[in-house]
């Protein structure tokens, strides 16, 4: 809403600084003074004239003051300091179209472009740990936020079950428990808690002897080579795992586009593809001497062979990083080779999961890849390999796909010691936190996590309403968990590390999910009071239309309510921040207050719905509750926050 009178006030300013001064003004920007008496936005373009023009940014303020002062939903404009222009909007009509524009959103007719979205592509040889649902949880936020703005996104989920850690745990298998195929599908249970177990025997196995090291390889290169009896073991293991993830996203709200195989990629020598192409166009030398000699190196610097990475080995094997070029170069359409595809799944509302594959394909497809923008969620311990990438991307010469190229980087997730110990960990009496290894067996599983989450919600909950259905109860506890987990994940910047707490997360006070949810639940449930009362909530909207929406927002309460309208209608705003800055973090924090802004209004008893002094104020304060119940819905659906009836 905010954006898009800005743009109209833009288009103003531009005009009275050509009627007033004669001149072009390009960039307008607006800032936001501190209270709202002071103004509603503050106009700097005085600044900006003022070196063209040799005149003081006061004196052009007071001249664009007056031409701005008549510009339509401007009441009045006031020069301020040595040169701001501070505007004040007509409150009236700003609310009538706030409430309008959330009650008929209107979805764009024009797509801002195709991104790819790549997130949680976890390795598919265990349980997701917490780690995991992080990246998942910034990803699919992401993805949330960026359809909201008008883009066409493709979400893919990246399936390495070709790589060492799949190798691992077929070692495990082969070497420690002595069981083939038909042995392993006899498992039951959860199949991905068997192999986090397993893996991590596998790391001790290793170090017990070096000589078993050797087995990796073996096993590893047995995978690659595919069609013999270690590699079926191995894409076992990985669908089943996979199965498993989905499953465990899927506890959130988290769905995908594709599953992007890496044993397709070598299948369809996407690879070889690519090296013809890093070589024809010179974007990588073959070593002759030094270190590296008999390597295919991408020059990353002026600093010598310390700065080459190598992407071809001298025994001529491709590095993990030559593997994710090729990758990059087919998701932005640089790569004249393609997956063939079929459907992994529909969801029972339609919406469908396709896998890659390197067999024959089904038809109907939808086209994936070929994107303007790639958005990769990898952790912050891969941003050099990303750099490298992208690198690679430039020196074949497209800079835009290059510059397109986007690695959402995110810090890991530790535990506080309250929680680790409620998880069954020991913890000394001395440590902050508590690191997790998932190599050594001592990583959170998100299920566990997510099950102690939902046992504490249902506790809370079934403590607070004892009479009521049950499965309304588990209805409830089910929201109130995933909201405080989701936004416990989202509320910090991608860039901090997380100290988890399952009592601070579940907290309905304080900056939480669960805070944001009753927000909305209470804000409902005056609905429902009002409809007890004998009104109705639509014949109150109506009569709020009638209304003088400008008298009911001046003074005390008007103010308030005001500077509550004015939050909410920068929501958009706070949107594209969140994209430009790749941090959905500021989405999060404009939940939460937009959420305590709307308690602060309420909590006070002279604002009461439910007691108002007059038909008129009640209607008006009704409109009001009613914009921040539908402007939350959208604010938590972004967030991928689910909504409880109640709380």
């Amino acid at each position: 809403m905010i954006l898009d009178l800005q743009r109209r006030l833009a288009s103003a300013v531009r005009l009275a600084a050509q009627t007033a001064f004669d001149i072009p003004l390009d960039d307008v920007t607006f800032q936001y003074p501190p209270r709202v008496d002071l103004g509603d936005l503050a106009l700097t373009a005085p600044f900006d004239l003022a070196k063209a023009l040799r005149r003081k940014p006061r004196e052009i303020a007071e001249q664009l003051a007056r031409e701005l002062g008549s510009a339509p939903e401007i009441q009045r404009a006031e020069v301020a300091g040595g040169g701001y222009v501070n505007l004040f909007l007509d409150r009236g009509a700003f609310a009538g179209s706030l409430h309008e524009a959330l009650a008929q959103p209107r979805a764009s007719s024009e797509s801002r472009g195709h991104v790819v979205v790549e997130h949680t592509s976890i390795n598919p040889n265990k349980a997701a740990h917490i780690g995991h649902l992080r990246n998942a949880c910034l990803g699919d936020t992401f993805v949330r936020v960026l359809r909201h703005r008008a883009f066409d996104v493709g979400v893919q989920n990246y399936i390495d079950d070709t790589g060492v850690q799949v190798a691992d745990v077929v070692v495990g298998f082969l070497h420690l428990e002595k069981k083939d195929l038909p042995e392993v599908e006899r498992i039951d249970g959860r199949f991905d808690h068997y192999c986090w177990d397993l893996y991590a025997k596998v790391g001790d196995f290793y170090a017990a002897d070096p000589d078993h090291k050797d087995r990796q390889a073996e096993t590893l290169h047995a995978i690659e080579e595919g069609d013999n009896d270690t590699a079926r073991l191995g894409a076992h293991v990985a669908a089943r795992i996979v199965d498993r993830h989905l499953a465990t996203m899927g506890r959130l709200g988290i769905r995908y586009d594709l599953l992007a195989h890496e044993s397709d990629i070598l299948r369809l020598h996407f690879w070889n593809r690519a090296f013809e192409l890093l070589k024809e166009r010179g974007a990588i030398r073959h070593e002759t001497e030094g270190k590296n000699t008999g390597c295919w190196v991408l020059p990353m610097g002026d600093g010598g062979e310390d700065q080459n990475k190598i992407i071809v080995r001298s025994n001529g094997t491709v590095t993990y990083t030559g593997k994710d070029i090729a990758y990059q170069l087919w998701k932005l359409g640089r790569l004249d080779r393609d997956f063939f595809y079929r459907r992994y799944r529909t969801d029972g509302d339609g919406h469908e999961l396709w896998t890659t594959t390197s067999d024959e394909g089904e038809p109907g497809a939808p086209a994936f890849g070929h994107a303007e923008a790639v958005y990769n969620v990898i952790d912050v311990g891969q941003s050099y390999t990303q750099g490298v990438v992208k690198a690679a991307v430039a020196a074949l010469g497209y800079e835009a796909e290059a510059e397109g190229s986007h690695h959402l980087a995110y810090e890991k997730v530790v535990l506080s010691p309250a929680t680790a110990r409620a998880l069954g960990y020991e913890v000394s009496g001395d440590e902050s936190s508590v690191k997790v290894s998932g190599r050594k067996g001592l990583g959170v599983k998100a299920d566990d996590l997510l099950d102690a989450l939902l046992a504490k919600a249902r506790a809370e909950v079934d403590a607070r309403d004892p009479e009521r259905d049950p499965a309304a109860r588990e209805a409830t506890a089910t929201a109130v968990a995933t909201g405080a987990l989701r936004y416990f994940m989202l509320r910090f910047s991608r860039n901090r590390i997380i100290t988890f707490d399952m009592e601070e997360a579940l907290a309905f006070t304080g900056e939480t999910g669960p805070y944001v949810q009753n927000a909305v639940v209470r804000a409902r449930n005056i609905f429902g009071k009002l409809e007890a009362q004998g009104h109705r909530v639509e014949d109150l909207l109506a009569c709020a239309r009638k209304i003088d929406l400008g008298r009911a927002l001046s003074g005390g309460e008007g103010d308030e309510v005001w500077s509550l309208l004015l939050l909410m209608s920068r929501t958009e705003e706070v949107e594209e921040q969140a994209i430009r800055t790749q941090d959905v973090a500021l989405l999060a924090k404009h939940a939460f207050a937009v959420a305590q802004a709307f308690h602060s209004y309420y909590q006070k008893p002279q604002h009461s719905v439910l007691h108002a002094e007059s038909d008129d104020l009640r209607a008006f304060r009704t409109l009001v509750v009613d914009s921040f119940v539908r402007q939350m819905i959208v604010l938590l659906d972004l967030l991928g926050i689910p909504v409880p009836e109640r709380m």
